[in-house]
């Protein structure tokens, strides 16, 4: 059974960092590719981070130089490194992977920034 686990979310006070973490267990976590979304209250989700299997990475605009991607293919874990949070970056985050055939979600961590 495949299982993307978010953790890491919180309150925090804009100007400061979080780190999520997804681990995810029951797939070949190396021939993923890792993302994480982004969805607010009554918004589409959106992309905010994505990191290949072969460790590319790419941004949505809104995030870059902000957030930074990684993943630990030991651990079978993906990060989300938030730094600099605004009230705008307050959202549900989800950690999605993708591989050619298959495409799973955890079912999110909640981060607060307030102002």
């Amino acid at each position: 059974q495949v299982q993307l686990v978010e953790s890491g979310g919180g309150l925090v006070q804009a100007g400061g960092s979080l780190r999520l973490s997804c681990a995810a267990s029951g797939i070949i976590f190396s021939g993923y590719s890792m993302s994480w979304y982004r969805q607010e209250p009554g918004k589409q989700r959106e992309l905010v981070a994505i990191i290949t299997s072969g460790r590319s990475t790419n941004y949505a605009d809104s995030v870059k130089g902000q957030f930074t991607i990684s993943r630990d293919n030991a651990k079978n874990t993906v990060y989300l490194q938030m730094s600099s949070l605004k009230p705008e970056d307050t959202a549900d985050y989800y950690c999605n992977a993708h591989s050619q055939f298959r495409d799973y979600w955890g079912q999110g961590t909640q981060v607060n920034v307030s102002s």
